[in-house]
């Protein structure tokens, strides 16, 4: 288990489909990401073997859950993962719409690059947004991400073309960030 402040992220099981599916089925959740729905559940029982095949090789892929309670509030997770060059890509969602803006993504995203950035020995996680996703961006420079630059009208989505931003955090500015959460916790 993979612990922050508020919440922890586990592996993915194959009970958690369901629950998957109906987050993905939401337009508000899919708004920011890559995927385009409707998702059934022989897609996402499909995709799920294939993560498990990936998993610890090119990916991680957790369930991110409410320290509180347990109860499974999104996923996110470590993708096109290179350890040769030190690299990852980040992905998150957070699915319970009645938890967004809460802080649980940053907690999330800060877990991860504890466990990136000190069980994988990583140099870099990146990460991809899109124009328009403030809360997004908001909970990225939380963590220590930095923009990297923008890919001009790289994404179609609700009818529009929209810029897709990358930012980047690098072994160096997370230990430098961490120490100065820790120190303003103290």
């Amino acid at each position: 288990m993979i612990r922050g402040e508020r919440v922890y992220l586990r592996p993915s099981e194959r009970g958690d489909l369901p629950t998957f599916v109906r987050w993905f089925n939401d337009a508000d959740v899919l708004r920011n990401l890559a995927m385009r729905g409707p998702m059934s559940l022989a897609a996402e029982e499909a995709w799920f073997d294939g993560m498990l095949g990936r998993q610890g090789k090119t990916d991680y892929h957790f369930v991110v859950c409410l320290l509180a309670d347990g109860r499974p509030i999104g996923t996110a997770g470590l993708h096109e993962l290179d350890l040769l060059n030190g690299n990852a890509e980040f992905g998150i969602a957070i699915g319970e719409k009645d938890e967004w803006g809460k802080g649980y993504g940053t907690d999330a995203l800060r877990a991860i690059c504890e466990f990136g950035f000190g069980e994988l020995r990583l140099e870099r996680i990146g990460l991809f947004y899109y124009a328009g996703n403030d809360r997004g961006r908001r909970a990225y420079e939380k963590a220590g991400f930095v923009h990297e630059g923008t890919m001009r009208h790289a994404h179609y989505g609700g009818g529009r073309y929209v810029d897709v931003h990358v930012m980047g955090l690098l072994r160096d500015e997370w230990l430098t960030a961490r120490e100065t959460v820790r120190s303003e916790a103290d």
